[in-house]
């Protein structure tokens, strides 16, 4: 037998099962992600739980073979009554895990950050935990994305909300079928007036589920996050249903890509997006009607100085709306990231840009894949950086470009190494694309050893002779880095 005094300590024991896992012991924060837990790690984790009385943060993400052992923990749940955190996303929760986690809720009063995301076997059974849920709960943030949530669900979330005032963020993304209770889920929102951040991307809403969610608006002034993307259905529904989101002027992002939005929406958006006075960032993209419309929306992002992120890609832009951004441009100083993919118009004629390019002296992210960018173009942005513009830039985007020559692809490399703090360069071809590396291959290799920061590098669908293939290969062996060739 052991002797009490040889037996490792209740600190050792936890110590060592932390090195087990490669991760480094922190009494307040347990970080398991991803770590491949066996149900033996689960169980020998229990036992450890009484331990940790100081523990706040417990995170077991992306490990499956937490599903179905959960009760084994949270009966111990009680010893960590400090807890603040719990993130259990992609563990395969079963029907009886989500039954433990809701008879927990009241020997943890702490909790106010609950991540369930990518958890299927949660849809239809949401009423397990929120049942459980009592007035004065905590609870400031609460993720559900991906979790097969059905309208019923929906019902039992709405129940919740009068109990749990200091909610925060709510995200309920892509769960398409609580689109059908989000009426009755809108009516409840006013319970949580200090809401921030509500992500409804891909719920299955409808122009009905829009104008619930607009009268749900008026009692949500700290809004500061608004994500109804990829609902399709709503298209149509923002003529009727934009009363009350202007008066929302905390809000920061809004994004609105792929709502299949009309010409008629897109008339009452250009009123009420630019009285948006606090946004930083906007997202507009696979909406093909912001391009063709009359009505002058991009022209007006001039009366949104603080906007960081535009995002218009496959918006359709023609030459008339391409100008009116380009123009508008001029007066967004702090913008960072600027997404024009998809919108062929761009290619020959990105000079409509300079001006906006040489102003934004903080932009750190250009997209510009399928531009139908020339020689030209390329020749611009060389230009732009030799003269100490685009200083910053950290992701610049030229795939699926196939216009481009083999003298423009010249003309852009042998400049290239004036952007210092480049991490990412994309100038991939179309997938049905095939070309050869010109000569520009041994310009592009020579501006790489200049480029400290460059960690990835997108060239698929090039040809590279056998020669060309060993330089790549063995250029990071020789000049001592790490760069991804994709």
């Amino acid at each position: 037998l052991i002797s009490e005094a040889e037996s490792p300590s209740g600190e050792q024991r936890f110590n060592q099962f932390m090195q087990k896992l490669g991760k480094k012991p922190n009494s307040k924060n347990l970080d398991l992600n991803n770590c491949a837990l066996s149900a033996a790690d689960v169980t020998e984790l229990a036992s450890l739980l009484p331990l940790l009385p100081e523990l706040e943060e417990i995170s077991l993400s992306w490990n499956g073979s937490v599903g179905g052992t959960l009760k084994a923990l949270t009966v111990h749940f009680r010893h960590v009554n400090l807890l603040k955190v719990l993130r259990l996303n992609n563990c395969r929760l079963t029907a009886e895990d989500v039954t433990s986690l809701g008879e927990a809720f009241e020997i943890v009063p702490q909790l106010e950050e609950l991540d369930l995301s990518w958890n299927g076997n949660i849809g239809g059974r949401l009423s397990l935990l929120t049942k459980k849920l009592r007035k004065g709960c905590k609870l400031k943030l609460l993720k559900i994305t991906d979790c097969n949530l059905t309208a019923k669900d929906g019902e039992s979330l709405a129940e919740i909300l009068n109990v749990i005032p200091n909610l925060e963020v709510l995200d309920l993304s892509i769960n398409k079928h609580i689109g059908c209770s989000m009426k009755v889920i809108a009516q409840d929102l006013k319970n949580v007036p200090g809401l921030k951040e509500l992500n409804l991307h891909m719920c299955g809403l409808k122009q009905d589920s829009l104008q619930g969610l607009d009268t749900a608006l008026q009692h949500l002034a700290e809004l500061r996050k608004l994500d109804i993307s990829c609902n399709k259905e709503i298209g149509g529904g923002f003529k009727d249903s934009t009363a009350h989101l202007a008066s929302l002027k905390n809000l920061e992002v809004l994004d609105l890509h792929q709502c299949c939005v009309t010409e008629e929406d897109m008339t009452v958006l250009s009123q009420v997006i630019p009285l948006l006075s606090s946004l930083q960032e906007l997202n507009l993209s696979s909406n093909k009607n912001v391009g063709v419309s009359s009505d002058p929306l991009l022209g007006r992002l001039r009366f949104l100085p603080k906007l960081k992120s535009v995002a218009i890609s496959n918006c359709g832009l023609g030459k008339e709306s391409f100008s009116s951004l380009a123009e508008a441009a001029l007066h967004l100083p702090e913008l960072e990231i600027l997404d024009l993919s998809w919108n062929k118009c761009v290619g020959g004629n990105l000079k409509l840009l300079l001006g906006a390019l040489k102003l934004a002296t903080e932009i750190q992210v250009l997209r510009l894949s399928s531009c139908n960018l020339v020689a030209e173009d390329l020749a611009l942005l060389t230009l732009l950086s030799q003269d100490g513009h685009l200083a910053r830039l950290q992701k610049l985007d030229l795939s699926y470009n196939d216009s481009i020559s083999d003298e423009g692809w010249i003309v852009f490399c042998q400049g290239l190494a004036v952007f210092k703090e480049l991490s990412e360069l994309d100038v991939s071809l179309r997938p049905s694309s095939c070309r050869d590396c010109g000569t520009w291959f041994s310009e592009l290799l020579a501006a790489l050893t200049k480029l400290p920061a460059l960690a990835e590098l997108g060239m698929q669908r090039w040809v590279l002779s056998e020669s060309q293939q060993k330089q790549l290969e063995s250029f990071n062996q020789d000049n001592k880095r790490n760069i991804r060739f994709d």
